[in-house]
């Protein structure tokens, strides 16, 4: 395991909207480390896909496997050539499905990237399509893109595109306190600092809260039963109008992070 001076956080909860519509998860994240640096990634399939949360799946964990593999061989990650042989790694397994499984699968192969390789020296952070990261208390939403298509990896496959891994910051690693990486539904979280949860009083609070609240780091279940709690539908009854009131999950969407925070007391 790395030796890297961080506690991680990672969940994911399905969507309100895709519970409604009998919809799975169609997230996925991936947290892998060894003695040379830590790879954390979130995808999100493409929703209008029936399988997407398949490619999904793969898709971080090839990323991750292949980024570890590169350090391991003295790759680092402020060559030019990182990032474009991590793109041909993930591209190689989809291409090589493709062959097994027939063109028709690479639809559910359409998912959006947002990552981060930490090395002792340097912090890589990319992505594919939309999202969301935050480094150090600085959030940067990724997209919307126009149409709402984002430049999914597969679409090289697909129809030929220069789909590419775009670097979004490239730091020194003891410059990084903390980190999230999300897809497109940690967006809408950051809307909602000031809503309230589901039949209580108590507000969402602002993102920050992600990488400042140490139960999340201290309990490693904390985070999703966050998450979980913001979009539980509550249901209470009504006896003066004798009918039930049933007050909606906040998240439309699919939401996954993962949030690096410096150890207290660690350079």
């Amino acid at each position: 395991m790395s030796a890297l001076p961080f506690d991680i956080a990672a969940a994911s909860v399905q969507g309100r909207e895709h519970a409604r519509a009998g919809r799975n998860n169609q997230d996925a994240l991936c947290v892998r480390a060894s003695e040379h640096g830590l790879v954390a990634v979130v995808a999100d399939g493409c929703g209008s896909q029936p399988c997407s949360e398949l490619g999904a799946q793969l898709g971080v964990r090839r990323l991750a496997q292949a980024a570890l593999v590169r350090l391991a061989e003295g790759e680092h990650v402020d060559e030019a050539t990182f990032l474009p042989g991590l793109r041909e790694d993930v591209l190689c397994l989809l291409g090589e499905l493709r062959g097994e499984l027939g063109r028709d699968a690479l639809g559910d192969f359409l998912f959006t990237l947002v990552g981060a390789v930490v090395t002792p020296s340097k912090t890589l952070v990319f992505s594919a399509g939309d999202g969301v990261w935050a480094l150090n208390g600085e959030v940067h939403p990724l997209g919307p893109f126009p149409g709402n298509a984002p430049p999914y990896l597969a679409y090289a496959l697909l129809r030929g595109d220069d789909t590419t891994l775009s670097t979004q910051a490239l730091v020194p690693t003891e410059d990084v306190h903390a980190l999230l990486l999300g897809t497109d539904g940690v967006a809408d979280l950051a809307r909602l600092a000031s809503a309230r949860l589901p039949d209580k009083e108590e507000t969402v609070g602002p993102l920050s809260r992600l990488w400042t609240d140490d139960r999340y780091f201290a309990n490693p279940d904390a985070l999703r039963r966050r998450l979980s709690l913001l979009n539980r539908e509550a249901v209470r009854a009504d006896f003066g109008e004798r009918r039930l009131v049933r007050t909606p999950g906040l998240l439309p969407d699919d939401t996954t992070l993962v949030v690096l925070r410096r150890r207290m007391g660690r350079a």
